[in-house]
């Protein structure tokens, strides 16, 4: 069962991180579940990195598309982001896209909400990049 998420970040959330150590602090705040993620690749130490670059990957062409569209586009383009956060166990980053489909209807909102949930795509590509350098490293 995934956790209740709040609908509204930490302050600290909100600001893109703008070097390692914010990155790292960003990520532990955002951060992925993974126990939950290694249930779903069935401890599959490759399969859970492959699939954190595809989720890496999407999330970041997601954004751009989001920034770009109308908020009824946004919303479209964050529900698909919200299922694949779900996946691995990106709660927190769900959230924040769950709250861009929510407020496509409020143009100020959704703008918001999409600046939220690109700080969350940052925490949570940081929470990726330690994981995959400690895959790399032989680390589990």
């Amino acid at each position: 069962m995934e956790p209740m998420a709040a609908d509204t970040a930490p302050a600290a959330a909100v600001r893109a991180p703008a070097d390692d150590t914010a990155a790292a602090a960003a990520a532990e705040l955002v951060g992925i579940d993974f126990a939950h993620l290694a249930r779903m690749t069935l401890g599959d130490a490759s399969l859970e990195a492959e699939v954190l670059r595809l989720f890496e990957r999407q999330a970041v062409v997601l954004l751009a598309h989001m920034r770009d569209a109308s908020p009824a586009a946004a919303a479209a383009f964050a529900h698909t982001l919200k299922g694949s956060a779900r996946g691995i166990g990106a709660w927190e980053l769900a959230a924040a896209a769950e709250a861009v489909e929510r407020s496509a209807e409020r143009v100020s909102a959704s703008a918001r909400a999409v600046a939220r949930l690109a700080a969350a795509v940052e925490a949570a590509r940081a929470s990726i990049v330690r994981r995959l350098r400690g895959h790399a490293g032989g680390e589990e």
